[in-house]
């Protein structure tokens, strides 16, 4: 730990004369709009994608490695950049439904390779820094784009035991290079939120501890001024949406452990944000990265406070939905009977890959007055009738609505049929849009 701190002070005394240029966060987001390799969705990226775009890595002259086989036989590569005595190593897709970083790892070493003879920073860094990455940790899980590996075992909770080969291999390239500082890359539910905000948090940061007891030591607290620098840098394109990851500690995650190691870990989750599509988010992380490593190789990583990051609300959840439709008048068919309901419903959708339609499900019925809907619409003029014929939480999300100004037999088999509904929200769409 002492002689991490040590190469990183003299990194910055080295530097200190002979930076004459640095980029600011929009110049970073107009090169990534300008030259990004990344050329689809990162939900749709699959292992295959992955191997082409580290074919023009190693095109352009980066080193690209076989780091070892998933437990289904796929490659997984590393990719390395710069030859300083400061190392840093980044992973992603340890989740394999996690994908945003992957994309936005290819878009930086490619910036860094194309710019290092003509940017000064870039340049600089390419001799004070050494970056080995690791893109898709788990491209079995990508592949079927879920969570665990095929052991069906959670890669990021393995640590410790060591049953996968996927864990054994990020391991070994930890041990083997024993990086000064480490950066956790993952996806967090885009229902996550700012504190007790209605505000999505687009991206929580947190500096890993690694000590149980969570004592304080140097390589933590610069890693909170890294973490400071990205906040600001972020703040410019989604103020009030950046989020403090929560810092309970987890004996059996990769993260925790490889801080108690000796290698203090960055963890940067990606959630979403309303109304932006994917290729917005893997921008987003292009600039957390540049702006983090650069502020490394200038100084003012350890010239930068720690309270801004400090400052910055912990996450939360169940404050927001999708959609919520307010002021329904609950009606079953065929049980008109019975008295409706008058209600708000919560609807999310779940992950699903860019190219398939999400399933949409009923998640909450009752008064959610103090949540709010990334989506609201108030159904007041309108009965609300459950295509399927029910009315519970964890039913697909699919609804007819009737002007209340009709007369509708809704005990009718074929009503339906004999009365075109007004509106009709399926599959997450307003397949038939209310006037």
């Amino acid at each position: 730990m002492r002689s991490a701190l040590i190469s990183f002070l003299l990194l910055v005394t080295a530097v200190s004369n002979t930076m004459t240029f640095a980029q600011t966060p929009e110049e970073f987001a107009q090169a990534w709009d300008d030259n990004h390799v990344s050329d689809k969705p990162a939900s749709d990226v699959r292992h295959a994608d992955l191997k082409g775009y580290l074919e023009k890595l190693n095109g352009m002259g980066l080193k690209v490695g076989l780091a070892g086989l998933s437990y289904g036989g796929r490659e997984i590569y590393q990719v390395e950049w710069g030859k300083g005595p400061f190392k840093v190593f980044m992973w992603s897709q340890m989740h394999g439904d996690e994908p945003t970083a992957t994309p936005a790892l290819i878009d930086m070493f490619a910036f860094l390779e194309k710019n290092k003879d003509k940017i000064a920073w870039v340049g600089e860094m390419h001799n004070r820094l050494t970056i080995r990455a690791v893109p898709m940790l788990n491209p079995d899980g990508a592949e079927v784009f879920q969570r665990r590996n095929l052991q069906w075992i959670d890669i990021n909770r393995d640590a410790r035991d060591l049953k996968t080969p996927e864990g054994q291999i990020l391991k070994k390239l930890v041990d083997d290079f024993y990086p000064d500082v480490g950066f956790n890359l993952h996806n967090q539910q885009e229902l996550t939120t700012v504190g007790s905000s209605h505000n999505q948090a687009t991206i929580s940061l947190l500096a890993v501890n690694g000590r149980a007891d969570g004592s304080t030591y140097p390589g933590f607290e610069r890693n909170k001024r890294i973490c400071s620098v990205m906040a600001e840098a972020l703040a410019r394109f989604i103020p009030g949406n950046i989020g403090r990851y929560s810092d309970a500690y987890n004996g059996l995650a990769f993260g925790d452990n490889i801080s108690a190691w000796g290698s203090p870990v960055i963890l940067i989750e990606t959630g979403g944000l309303h109304g932006k599509d994917e290729s917005f988010l893997i921008k987003l992380n292009f600039i957390a990265f540049l702006s983090a490593l650069q502020a490394i190789v200038d100084g003012s990583a350890e010239k930068a406070g720690m309270e801004l990051y400090e400052s910055l609300p912990s996450n939360s959840s169940g404050m927001i939905y999708n959609l919520i439709i307010r002021n329904a008048e609950i009606v079953i068919p065929g049980k008109s009977e019975q008295a409706s309901v008058l209600s708000d419903i919560g609807i999310n959708r779940e992950r699903r890959r860019a190219q398939f339609i999400p399933p949409v499900y009923v998640r909450s019925i009752g008064d959610l007055s103090r949540q709010k809907g990334l989506e609201e619409f108030d159904a007041s003029p309108y009965y609300v009738v459950p295509k399927e014929g029910v009315m519970r939480r964890g039913v697909l999300a699919s609804f007819l609505f009737y002007k209340k100004s009709r007369v509708i037999d809704f005990d009718s088999e074929e009503f339906e049929k004999e009365a075109e509904p007004d509106g009709i929200y399926l599959f997450g769409k307003w397949v038939k849009p209310l006037e």
